[in-house]
């Protein structure tokens, strides 16, 4: 199973095209959506975005006109460049092919380029799986795609409502979940990454949340030198994941 870029790629405009392209479960990107909009067709926008998990932007009317000279009636749907794929669904596919789950999951990035080159990591690094959430995460689009180098076509996405029940998804498929914290005692070198895994990777200024801290299994630290902050989140994923390729491989430290 991979990913695949959906055509066309432009924008659906209009709350009856949006409405249509939700019923027939298209998988979009995100939903723009005027501020304080309401009548027809709104309510059933927003409930079957909810349903199928894309995330709605409520913008002033202002960015909907940048966005088109056409009659957007306060919506405008953004086409999805790759495919979302369900977790479980995944997860099953990951073990009947007889693979070590190695999943990235991704809370609170924004910077679509850090998420382009996180998945070309990933994927370079054994991971099969990359878990985003539908809502405070970058847009996965043309630039996103750029630099990922082509990668966000191949590993499989998984886009889910909550972090947490995705969480409790990885613990009943005995998937250890590991957060890199900047206090832990464990150091990366010494924690186990040959089990079934999934690495939590939060955002650069807020860090994972501490709820998704509270419930994740194995809490290590990235040791550095010098007296300067922290990693870009992009350089930490990849010390992170070429260790656990590196234990997988039979390398020693």
């Amino acid at each position: 199973m991979r990913n695949e870029i959906n055509k066309p790629s432009s924008n659906i405009i209009g709350r009856q095209p949006v409405l249509e392209a939700l019923r027939d479960g298209a998988q979009l990107e995100r939903i723009f959506l005027q501020k304080n909009a309401g009548g027809e067709g709104i309510d059933e926008i927003k409930q079957l975005a909810q349903k199928l998990q894309i995330p709605i932007n409520a913008v002033p009317i202002e960015k909907l006109h940048s966005m088109t000279r056409a009659n957007h009636q306060g919506v405008i749907g953004v086409n999805s460049i790759i495919s979302f794929h369900d977790l479980q669904e995944s997860i099953d596919n990951v073990l009947q092919r007889g693979e070590v789950p190695l999943f990235v999951m991704l809370d609170g990035i924004t910077d679509v380029r850090n998420i382009g080159a996180i998945a070309r990591t990933a994927l370079c690094c054994g991971a099969q799986i990359m878990i985003i959430p539908d809502k405070g995460i970058g847009a996965i689009n043309e630039e996103a795609m750029k630099s990922s180098a082509g990668a966000l076509q191949r590993i499989i996405v998984c886009r889910v409502n909550s972090l947490l029940k995705a969480v409790d998804t990885l613990h009943l498929n005995d998937i250890k979940v590991f957060t890199a914290e900047m206090k832990s005692d464990l150091k990366v070198f010494n924690a186990d990454f040959k089990q079934p895994a999934c690495i939590v990777m939060g955002s650069e200024d807020k860090g994972i949340q501490p709820f998704i801290t509270k419930a994740a299994d194995v809490q290590f630290t990235i040791p550095m030198q010098g007296s300067f902050d922290s990693f870009n989140v992009g350089i930490a994923t990849g010390i992170i994941l070429f260790e656990a390729s590196k234990q997988r491989m039979g390398f020693s430290s």
